[in-house]
């Protein structure tokens, strides 16, 4: 009524209520009467937005390359940007223009003047793996760009989603790396065998060695026992030797005891007999008779058997001799009682 009107903005929106030329009012989430004829109103969206991309860059070998991605960036000078850029709406709180669309692609543009110099001096596989790459790239150019700080925004970060060749190259590369996955899988199939072959060596190798080890083994245990047998019959040759030596010196002992009790009895002998001729000598002249009146025996028996004797040597001279029964029945009976 009377060009009087009234606007509400949500908090996520900077707003800037310009009159006459000069800023009335400015917030987030205003909301105000005014004078619509002299009074215009920009709305600065303050959240963050994400800005999805594509574009397309040739690699050193001249081969295209799809890129494909978002940039993830917020306004934080909403002055700044409103100075740039026209972002004033309607009594209905609508766009008059879409500015918006000038901002994204400002920063679409800058994102690709920082990548197209990295993927023109690459290979085509080497541009399909440089994600990493090509994002650290756009943020520092988005960052360092001057035109980019003009505009009162701040960068939060940037992804890479897809890097595609053309798909006749995809298609060629997709052959050429089955061909080459193939050519590896036959390799691996070769090499696995050869492992296989090499391992059967190195057990019958093993084996082998281990046979070897046995019968070196049991050649050492062979001489060892051969060797201890040598020296068990050496120590028993000693063993036989020491004890044949202890025999004939124990012989020898014997032989020289023998010798020297023979001896000794020889010298005893000769002192026996040269005492006895020694004692008997003065005898030796003598009659027995004389001898045996000398032994002065008192046995009858023997004076009788003397008498006997001398009756024998003198036979010649006797003419009869009587002997009585009881004498001799007396000397038989006295001689079994002696018996």
């Amino acid at each position: 009524m009377f060009g009087i009107k009234h606007i509400k903005f949500d908090s996520m929106t900077y707003v800037l209520h310009f009159k006459n030329g000069t800023i009335k009012r400015e917030g987030r989430g205003l909301s105000f009467f005014y004078f619509a004829p002299n009074s215009p109103i920009a709305a600065i969206p303050m959240g963050s937005n994400d800005l999805p991309f594509i574009f397309n860059e040739s690699t050193n070998d001249y081969q295209t390359v799809n890129i494909q991605g978002q940039i993830s960036y917020k306004i934080s000078n909403p002055k700044t940007l409103a100075d740039v850029l026209d972002f004033t709406v309607d009594d209905n709180g609508l766009y008059k223009k879409n500015d918006i669309e000038k901002l994204n692609q400002r920063i679409i543009n800058e994102a690709q003047t920082a990548t197209s110099s990295f993927i023109h001096e690459i290979k085509l596989k080497d541009a399909i793996r440089s994600a990493k790459s090509i994002e650290d790239r756009i943020l520092a150019g988005l960052k360092k760009s001057e035109a980019i700080g003009m505009l009162g925004i701040d960068i939060l970060g940037t992804n890479i989603l897809a890097i595609q060749p053309t798909p006749e190259m995809l298609r060629a590369l997709e052959t050429e790396t089955r061909e080459k996955l193939q050519q590896e899988a036959d390799q691996a199939i070769y090499e696995r065998r050869n492992f296989a072959v090499e391992q059967e060596r190195r057990i019958k190798e093993t084996e082998l060695n281990t046979e070897i080890a046995v019968e070196e083994k049991q050649k050492q245990i062979a001489e060892k026992k051969m060797e201890s047998e040598v020296q068990k019959a050496d120590n028993d040759r000693k063993l036989r030797e020491m004890k044949l030596a202890a025999d004939i010196g124990v012989e020898n002992q014997r032989k020289l005891l023998i010798e020297q009790k023979t001896a000794n009895d020889i010298k005893e002998a000769e002192t026996q007999g040269f005492v006895i001729e020694t004692t008997l000598k003065p005898y030796k002249d003598i009659d027995w008779k004389t001898l045996t009146a000398l032994n002065n025996n008192p046995d009858p028996k023997f004076n009788i058997t003397l008498a006997f004797r001398e009756l024998a040597e003198n036979a010649g001279k006797i003419g009869n001799l009587n002997i009585s029964p009881e004498l001799l029945d007396t000397l038989l009976n006295e001689k079994r009682e002696y018996k």
